[in-house]
């Protein structure tokens, strides 16, 4: 939760308008991680404090993924729009040099928009492989490659803040435009 980038982003996306609920999960286990991202989103949907007519969900590797399952499930239960779009920032593909094992089963049954932002040398999400599975994806989709960026997005010769500037502009105008979409 407290991962520089994740900090940044929801600084950044606060500070143009956009309320960001952050949390955290102390375990590793992505069926627990899963659960518990499910339960904030049933939560704010049923909330009767908050009163949101939707959401866009994110997250960054793992938390991507959690984000992705979610979604996939609760579009089995239910068929409403309240989630309207998924950020992943470095979505974890496959492992490190065990590329032929995709995870992405999730992604394939998404039909919201979704916009991935990665590492275009990025050890756990190869580009041709994300470009591929992208390709097969029913939802909209958008792809931002950071160039050269690693799966922590770390660029030899930029400073972190300089690529956070280049992803959070990225998710804001990507938001913006889905944002526009919803109310046309």
């Amino acid at each position: 939760m407290n991962f520089p980038h994740l900090v940044s982003l929801a600084a950044y996306l606060a500070s143009h308008g956009v309320l960001c609920l952050r949390f955290t999960c102390k375990g590793l286990n992505i069926a627990y991680r899963t659960k518990a991202f499910k339960t904030v989103v049933e939560y704010l949907k049923l909330s009767d404090d908050y009163k949101l007519s939707g959401v866009f969900l994110a997250g960054r590797s793992m938390g991507s993924r959690a984000a992705a399952s979610v979604i996939r499930q609760l579009s089995q239960d239910d068929d409403d729009d309240f989630i309207q779009g998924l950020i992943c920032l470095s979505y974890p593909l496959h492992r490190p040099k065990l590329q032929s094992k995709l995870r992405d089963e999730d992604l394939l049954f998404i039909r919201c928009p979704v916009l991935f932002v990665s590492g275009s040398a990025d050890e756990m999400c190869e580009k041709r492989l994300l470009e591929g599975v992208a390709s097969k994806m029913k939802a909209p989709k958008k792809i931002h490659w950071v160039g050269k960026a690693n799966h922590g997005m770390a660029v030899k010769g930029r400073t972190t803040e300089d690529v956070m500037e280049e992803i959070n502009a990225q998710v804001f105008s990507w938001l913006r435009e889905n944002i526009e979409l919803e109310h046309e």
